[in-house]
């Protein structure tokens, strides 16, 4: 075998083994694994290109306990206390003109891929609406949800990530999936919650 031709031979492994590298590689960093079996879908729909993505670490005054859940409906913004004047920040979505509130309460159950109710009166809103809808993708509670007391409001996902930052909802808490799946793993129930305006 002439050199050149050595040459163009070791040239085209090379090119193969990355390219098999990288499909690794990729699959590996694009895919959620739910340990109950249920495919939960790409970086892309967990809100990598749109917002959530992650918790960012903030300064936070010191008075909260550790692991008390405070969300800021007019910054948008709820903050999973760490203690020794840090917090963890999550965008997310709030309620509408007329469905905000306040108030403190309590994480009374924990669901993952929740199915869904709706309410009544959202119902009468909404005729629309479907009477109850098993968990999944499609579901607007999205992957994990968070119960708040005894009322019908919850700290969840969405099905819809562009709408983290707005406030569009009856007065439950959206977050991406992707973050309310790190929020669901780090929160207890009986955790406690506080609500501001």
């Amino acid at each position: 075998m002439t050199k050149s031709r050595a040459a163009h031979c070791l040239a085209g492994v090379a090119i193969t083994i990355t390219i098999l590298f990288a499909s690794a590689t990729t699959s590996a960093v694009a895919q959620y694994y739910d340990p109950y079996g249920r495919y939960e879908g790409s970086r892309g729909f967990f809100g990598r290109a749109s917002p959530g993505g992650g918790p960012s670490t903030v300064n936070f005054p010191a008075q909260y306990k550790a692991g008390t859940i405070l969300i800021s409906t007019s910054q948008r913004r709820l903050y999973l206390m760490l203690g020794n004047g840090q917090a963890l920040q999550y965008p997310i979505g709030v309620g509408r003109i007329g469905f905000t509130w306040s108030g403190v309460t309590r994480v009374s159950a924990k669901r993952e891929w929740p199915s869904w109710t709706p309410p009544a009166d959202m119902r009468r809103r909404r005729p629309d609406l479907p009477r109850s809808m098993a968990g999944g993708i499609e579901n607007p509670l999205g992957a994990r949800a968070l119960y708040l007391g005894s009322t019908l409001y919850r700290i969840h996902g969405s099905n819809e990530p562009e709408t983290i930052g707005q406030a569009v909802s009856s007065g439950c808490f959206r977050l991406s999936n992707e973050d309310v799946i790190d929020l669901y793993n780090r929160v207890p129930v009986g955790a406690t919650v506080i609500v501001q305006q």
